[in-house]
């Protein structure tokens, strides 16, 4: 058999199939096709000696209804820049508002989109360097029927359910529409995705509220509704919610992820279930940037190549309803992101201004979408 497609010599790492190793993949029919040695001839090849290859890149936590909102930001533009396959759109666009996204943006993307609807009407629609409105402030925006029936009549494409909730978001109205989102994803059968920024409410009520297989996204922010005590030590509440199943979100963000935060966190056995950006119109030039980015902090503050991998890749695959996009086994999706690790000097900075100088970093090679190679990297 001739492959459309051979990537030699990359370390393969795949932890939804347990596979950490030095070896060859190919592609064929847009899906992947074999994993080892002496995979035959090919159509195209491509020596990826001394990269990673692991499954195509998800950002768990993005906002790139282009040209929709004013949040969002070019998906296929910054993918070439950070690797990501699957971008998870969460909340930029709602019920009202979705037809749009989905017809303008999601379909025509070279790149997978994915999305959590907003439980309010019209998403998140002034979020920008000149406007700011919290959408969950006024409740005449919530619209968990027609949430459901967006939903409903849009699996493809809707994932699961997203609201905002803190001070800066829902205002006086508190926690009261998470308990709307709740009701609309009990009724689409799908997961919810909380944001939580100043309080009220506390981090621990709202990880009260969340049932298992819910998303707390903004989930290392710092001081106030941080998880941590003022002495370092993590909440209780984080460990109660973990035990009941509930996952935890990065989702970076120009305002949600501080470097002391994340230590005590690792330190203290408590480190993310998924990695994420959070991009948007205010951090797409920093400090979040790029997944590749936040996962680049990730990788300065100890935590290991494969545990990175899997929290941007079969974790939030499997969150989506989609474990075949966290994977390299053979018939799955054709998505392949292919990184370098970059020694040299660098530097990384968090939200409230804390500078990590650090000697490493992860840089792009290539991308592989479809099973063809669909961008390169010098």
């Amino acid at each position: 058999m001739t492959h459309d497609l051979i990537l030699r010599h990359g370390r393969i790492v795949d932890p939804a199939s347990g596979r950490d190793e030095v070896a060859d993949i190919a592609f064929a029919g847009g899906t992947v096709a074999a994993v080892g040695l002496d995979l035959g001839p090919a159509h195209a090849e491509r020596d990826v000696s001394g990269c990673i290859v692991m499954p195509g890149m998800i950002d768990f936590h993005t906002h790139v209804y282009w040209g929709g909102t004013s949040i969002s930001v070019d998906a296929d533009a910054l993918a070439k820049r950070c690797g990501t396959t699957t971008w998870v759109d969460v909340g930029s666009a709602g019920p009202g508002n979705f037809a749009g996204f989905q017809k303008h943006v999601m379909v025509p993307s070279q790149t997978r989109i994915l999305a959590f609807l907003h439980v309010s009407h019209a998403g998140i629609f002034a979020f920008s360097h000149t406007a700011m409105v919290g959408e969950s402030q006024d409740m005449r925006l919530m619209d968990p029927a027609e949430c459901v029936r967006v939903a409903k009549a849009n699996p493809d494409h809707i994932r699961g359910i997203k609201v905002r909730i803190g001070y800066n978001t829902s205002g006086v109205n508190g926690i009261t529409p998470l308990h709307y989102a709740i009701m609309a994803a009990e009724a689409a059968n799908l997961p919810v995705m909380c944001h939580i920024d100043a309080p009220p409410p506390r981090y621990e009520d709202v990880l009260e509220a969340l049932r298992p297989g819910d998303i707390l996204t903004h989930c290392y922010r710092p001081f106030p509704n941080a998880p941590i005590h003022a002495d370092g030590r993590i909440r209780d509440a984080c460990w109660r919610a973990r035990e009941r199943g509930v996952l935890f979100d990065i989702a970076h963000g120009k305002g949600a992820f501080a470097f002391h935060v994340a230590r005590a966190m690792l330190a203290g056995g408590f480190p993310p279930d998924v990695i994420s950006s959070d991009v948007h119109v205010l951090c797409v030039d920093g400090p979040a940037f790029d997944n590749l980015v936040t996962m680049s902090k990730f990788l300065n503050l100890g935590m290991a190549v494969p545990d990175i991998v899997r929290a941007v890749t079969e974790t939030p695959a499997k969150l989506l309803g989609r474990p075949d996009l966290g994977s390299l086994a053979i018939g799955t999706p054709g998505d392949a992101t292919v990184l370098r690790v970059q020694d040299g000097p660098c530097r990384f900075v968090d939200v409230v201004g804390e500078v990590m100088e650090a000697d490493r970093r992860f840089a792009l090679d290539s991308m592989v979408v479809g099973g063809a190679v669909w961008h390169t990297l010098p």
